[in-house]
């Protein structure tokens, strides 16, 4: 369900019945009337619409994270807010960009619609950058040749399965944040999908390695061995941006994760 395109509808809808009311149906009805419910109703809901359209598509927009792909920096359950206008102000329903601010950086973590079905929102941390030599070989990640710090920081306590995975704390850009890597997963990327540029990538039993091509992303979940990303269906295109995620506003089981994250 496209929730930006019904929600644009619903202002057009509101808007004609708000004009035609104000212009033209107001002037026609005797002094006293009341106007029809349908009119009363559509006038009356279109500034509510208007703001909150203009919220959701230019300011923040909420989302709720459904997998474990991005444990511990976000955990199924946490409620999110999206920053839309850090990369750009982008028409809603089309997301065309028709204002360049910003774009995202190495260690953004970032919403966007997922390439292989654009109806669908992804979240994952921004790795390589357009251009980037991005390689992620027996679990260790490297840049354009360098490799990024890594360092070991316990353990974590996954709490629905009483389960640990070894921690670490990865640098990545300007912020540090932890990922969990698995000591017994494999190394190699398991079911590759036929994406667009996969030549791009070279695929052997110690990983992947990938040129990111203009105008695209490469994205990986901080669970690392728990995560279907740019490893698996490639690059995110410039066009399926959606906006950065910033800050984490409810979660009904754990109250204490309210707050910003990197």
């Amino acid at each position: 369900m496209n929730f930006a395109l019904i929600l644009f509808l619903l202002l057009v809808a509101t808007g004609v019945l708000w004009l035609f009311d104000r212009f033209h149906a107001r002037k026609l009805r005797p002094a006293g009337t009341p106007a029809p419910w349908w009119v009363e109703y559509g006038a009356s809901f279109f500034p509510v619409i208007l703001v909150v359209f203009g919220l959701r598509s230019f300011v923040v927009e909420p989302f709720k994270i459904p997998s474990g792909s991005m444990i511990p920096t976000l955990l199924v359950g946490d409620f999110i807010l999206v920053n839309k206008w850090n990369y750009g102000i982008r028409l809603p329903v089309i997301n065309k960009k028709i204002i360049d601010i910003g774009a995202p950086q190495r260690g953004d973590v970032m919403v966007f619609r997922y390439p292989a079905d654009p109806s669908l929102d992804y979240i994952k941390r921004v790795v390589g950058l357009p251009g980037d030599r991005v390689e992620y070989l027996n679990k260790r990640l490297r840049i354009n040749g360098e490799v990024v710090a890594l360092e070991a920081s316990g353990s974590y306590l996954h709490p629905d399965r009483l389960y640990y995975s070894p921690q670490f704390t990865e640098k990545l850009g300007a912020a540090e944040h932890s990922v969990l890597i698995e000591r017994d997963a494999p190394a190699f990327v398991p079911q590759v999908m036929n994406f667009p540029q996969r030549g791009n990538c070279t695929y052997t039993s110690a990983g992947v390695s990938c040129t990111v091509p203009e105008g695209h992303y490469f994205v990986m979940g901080d669970n690392r061995d728990a995560s279907s990303d740019s490893r698996v269906w490639g690059f995110v295109p410039e066009d399926n941006i959606v906006g950065r995620a910033f800050f984490i506003w409810f979660n009904f089981g754990d109250m204490k994760r309210i707050g910003g994250f990197h």
